[in-house]
C-alpha cells in the first residue's frame, strides 16, 4: 500500500500573548522561567477561548538560561497554566533563535496535518540565572559518591577546599573564543565601519517607535500586566541620538574610537511570550480571525571562530546575511517585496551590518521606515528565548492592521553563529 501523499497547509499566526519585559534584577528577580511562561501562555489562554480539552495539539518553548530542575520546561508549564492537562509539550532551544524555532517547529506539524493547533513561545531569566557547581567540588562529590566505604567517603570529601566553595557563574561568552556577544559584534562593527552616530540614532527610534505603539494602544491585547509592570521596563520615550551621545562604550574597549555603549546594545532582561498558530480550518470554526501567515523560513550559521577572530567576514551574529537571501531566493523574492522588516537588534551596530550584508549580497536596502515599525530589543529589551515570539505576534498584528495584502520578513541573529529567519503574509 503506497504512503498517503501529505498536502501542506497555510500555517496561520491567531495571536500573541506576552508579559511585560524587565530589567534583569529587577521587578522579575525572583520570578522563575517557569512563572514568567505560566503567565504570558495564560494571558493567551483567556485571550482566545483554549481552556476546553484538546483546543491546544500542543505546546512548544524553551529557555536558554535554565536550571536543571526545568529539564521539561514546557511541561510543567502547561500543568500549572490554565491550558488543559493534557496539551503535550516540549523544550527546543537555539540561543536567541529559540522562540522564532518554536514557531517553526509548530507551524511544521500544523502545515503537515499532524495537529490543528499549537502555541509556540519561549522564557528567559537572567535574574535567576543558573549558578553551577565547581566542576572540581563537583568531581569530589562524585568520587564520594563511588565509594564503596564510609573511610572511602571521608578520604575523598577531605580534598574539598575553600576555592572549591566558588560556583561557577553562566558567562556571556562564547566557549570557542571567550569574547562576549558585544565584543563580537564590536569586531563586526570596526570591520565594516559602522559608527556611533548611525548606531545611536537606531537605538532612540527603536524607544520611539516603541513608546507610540504603546501610547496608541498597539499592545493591549498583545501584553498581559504582571508584577506590577504593564509596560517594557527598559522603554525609555525620551530617547534620543543626542542624548545617548553621552554614554560611555562599553565594549570595544581594546580599540580606539569605541562605539558600542548601554544605550545602543540591549540590557540583560527577565520575560516571555508565547504565540498562538492554527490551520486556517480550526481558526474558522472558533470565529478568529487571522493576523498572518507563516509562509517560509530558513536557519544559517558562520563559521565566526575563523571570521571574528581570524580577521574574516563571518562575524558572530552576521549568519541572517546569508539565511535571508537563500529563503528570498526560494520564495522568488526580494527586499522591496516586503511592507515591513523585522530585524532583532542585539546591538544596533548588528542591525546595521546586516542591512550592509544583504544591499553588498544584491538584495537591496530597506526603507527605515519599514524596519521594526514598533520598536523591537533596543527597546523591549531582550529576555533570549522570548524575542522570536515577540516579534512574530508583533508584526503580524502589524500586517493585519493595514487593509491591503501585505508581507513581513523576520531576521533573528543567534549565539553560536546562528541566524533564524521567517516570512509572514497577510492576503
Amino acid at each position: 500500500m503506497s504512503p498517503q501523499k501529505m498536502s501542506v497547509r497555510r500555517v496561520a499566526v491567531v495571536g500573541g500573548a506576552r508579559i511585560p519585559f524587565a530589567r534583569s534584577d529587577g521587578p522579575y528577580a525572583t520570578a522563575s522561567n517557569q512563572q514568567m511562561l505560566t503567565a504570558a501562555l495564560d494571558g493567551l489562554v483567556e485571550r482566545h477561548g483554549l481552556q476546553e480539552p484538546g483546543a491546544v495539539g500542543e505546546f512548544v518553548a524553551g529557555a536558554v538560561l535554565k536550571h536543571s530542575r526545568d529539564f521539561n520546561l514546557a511541561r510543567e508549564t502547561v500543568l500549572g497554566s490554565k491550558l488543559h492537562p493534557a496539551t503535550p509539550a516540549y523544550d527546543i532551544q537555539q540561543a536567541c533563535g529559540t522562540g522564532l524555532q518554536a514557531v517553526i517547529a509548530a507551524a511544521n506539524k500544523i502545515a503537515l496535518g499532524q495537529t490543528e493547533s499549537a502555541v509556540a513561545g519561549g522564557a528567559d531569566t537572567a535574574s535567576d540565572a543558573p549558578l553551577g557547581v565547581n566542576d572540581s567540588l563537583r568531581r569530589i562529590l562524585l568520587e564520594a559518591r563511588r565509594a564503596k566505604s564510609p573511610a572511602g567517603r571521608v578520604k575523598a570529601l577531605a580534598k574539598v577546599r575553600p576555592g572549591h566553595l566558588v560556583p561557577d557563574i553562566p558567562r556571556n561568552a562564547e566557549p570557542r573564543t571567550g569574547l562576549s556577544m558585544g565584543e563580537h559584534a564590536a569586531v563586526t562593527a570596526r570591520a565594516r565601519g559602522i559608527g556611533r552616530a548611525a548606531q545611536d540614532e537606531l537605538a532612540a527610534a527603536s524607544h520611539q517607535r516603541l513608546a507610540a505603539a504603546y501610547e496608541r494602544g498597539f499592545f493591549q491585547d498583545l501584553v498581559i500586566p504582571f508584577r506590577g509592570l504593564a509596560r517594557d521596563q527598559n522603554l525609555r520615550p525620551g530617547s534620543t541620538a543626542e542624548k545617548l551621545t553621552s554614554l560611555k562604550p562599553v565594549f570595544g574597549l581594546d580599540h580606539p574610537d569605541p562605539t558600542m555603549t548601554a544605550g545602543n546594545s540591549t540590557p540583560l532582561t527577565d520575560g516571555a511570550a508565547t504565540v498562538l498558530l492554527a490551520s486556517e480550518e480550526w481558526a474558522r470554526e472558533r470565529g478568529l480571525e487571522p493576523l498572518a501567515y507563516l509562509t517560509a523560513y530558513e536557519t544559517a550559521a558562520v563559521d565566526f571562530v575563523g571570521g571574528d577572530v581570524a580577521g574574516g567576514e563571518d562575524g558572530l551574529l552576521m549568519a541572517p546575511a546569508y539565511a535571508v537571501p537563500r529563503m528570498l531566493e526560494r520564495a522568488g523574492l526580494g527586499l522591496a517585496d516586503f511592507d515591513l522588516v523585522e530585524i532583532h537588534e542585539a546591538f544596533a551596530s548588528q542591525v546595521l551590518a546586516t542591512l550592509a550584508a544583504w544591499e553588498k549580497r544584491g538584495l537591496g536596502t530597506v526603507d527605515r521606515a519599514r524596519l521594526n515599525a514598533a520598536g523591537s530589543s533596543l527597546a523591549t529589551g531582550h529576555p533570549f528565548a522570548a524575542t522570536g515570539a515577540r516579534i512574530v505576534a508583533t508584526l503580524a498584528k502589524l500586517l493585519a492592521e493595514r487593509d491591503a495584502p501585505a508581507r513581513g520578513l523576520i531576521s533573528i541573529c543567534a549565539a553560536g553563529g546562528q541566524g533564524v529567519t521567517a516570512i509572514l503574509e497577510r492576503a
